[in-house]
């Protein structure tokens, strides 16, 4: 039972960011009419707001990954394949030495 209400928390998850990205882009294509770009360039322009707190999130390089962090409540946001760019390094202490980095900013 719980993994139908995991997969439903998700897929509602998962709509509400496509919805969000969906407006931003609208918004972009509204300012901005005569501009050619594709909408991976629109999103990648427009800056995303944490989902806990809604201040917007400062992009930082970990290992050679773009992570999204809010500098407000710390949260560690990763894009669709960070966490496997990440994980399929030959690099068994990634995680702890990601947690050691930002919970020491924490404190």
């Amino acid at each position: 039972m719980s993994d139908g209400l995991d997969n439903r928390r998700r897929g509602i998850e998962e709509e509400y960011f496509r919805r969000k990205e969906q407006e931003a882009l609208e918004k972009l294509r509204a300012g901005k009419s005569d501009s050619a770009e594709t909408p991976e360039e629109a999103t990648a322009t427009v800056a995303l707001n944490c989902p806990r707190c809604h201040i917007p999130l400062v992009e930082i390089t970990y290992a050679d990954v773009k992570i999204d962090r809010c500098t407000n409540c710390k949260g560690l946001w990763l894009d669709a394949g960070e966490l496997e760019q990440l994980t399929t390094r030959d690099d068994p202490g990634w995680f702890s030495r990601l947690w050691q980095t930002f919970s020491s900013e924490r404190g």
